[in-house]
């Protein structure tokens, strides 16, 4: 479908497995097709923000096989900030790497003057947003494609990043089947 809901929310690490284990429950997840839900590790927050998580997390203990490192995750969040009207472009070129699909948000950006100076190209009010999951070793083709295609240097002067995913839910049958075994 086009029409998409998205949902941010800020969870403490110990309740991940179970939180994704209700969201995949409760939407249907594990049909796949019904949608998508993945954790993305916070590594810069606010004392308040993190005084709160780590309160509501304090009576659990967190087992340190379950936190997520480099060798084990599986899947990468690529983000592609490019003006309005590029994200098609963008997400034809993602495609043309192997992605297999993404999510489009129309975006606002503030102008920034520091910003510009860092960046050297002047921000763009309007803005589209490719967020694009995608398996670990299929990222760097899919970002060179975008950079080559819609980067800072390309008429959509577009701003592409990766961030690294934890849990997942809704990617694949045989994901899906791996979390049922997991929480079974």
């Amino acid at each position: 479908e086009t029409e998409k809901a998205i949902v941010f929310s800020l969870i403490p690490e110990s309740d991940e497995d179970r939180i994704m284990h209700e969201i995949r429950t409760k939407i249907s997840l594990y049909l796949v097709g019904r949608g998508i839900s993945f954790t993305v590790p916070l590594t810069g927050v606010s004392e308040i923000v993190a005084g709160g998580i780590t309160r509501a997390a304090s009576e659990k203990s967190l087992d340190g096989s379950k936190i997520m490192t480099d060798e084990t995750r599986k899947y990468d969040l690529i983000v592609a900030a490019v003006a309005a009207g590029f994200a098609e472009e963008a997400m034809e070129a993602a495609r043309s790497a192997g992605a297999a699909g993404g999510t489009i948000i129309h975006a606002h950006a503030m102008n920034n003057a520091k910003a510009e100076q860092f960046i050297g190209i002047s921000l763009m009010q309007e803005q589209d947003v490719l967020l694009i999951l995608t398996r670990r070793e299929g990222k760097l083709p899919i970002m060179q494609a975008l950079f080559e295609k819609v980067g800072l240097k390309t008429q959509a002067g577009g701003i592409i990043f990766s961030l690294p995913v934890d849990r997942t839910a809704g990617i694949s049958a045989a994901d899906e089947a791996a979390a049922t075994e997991e929480n079974a």
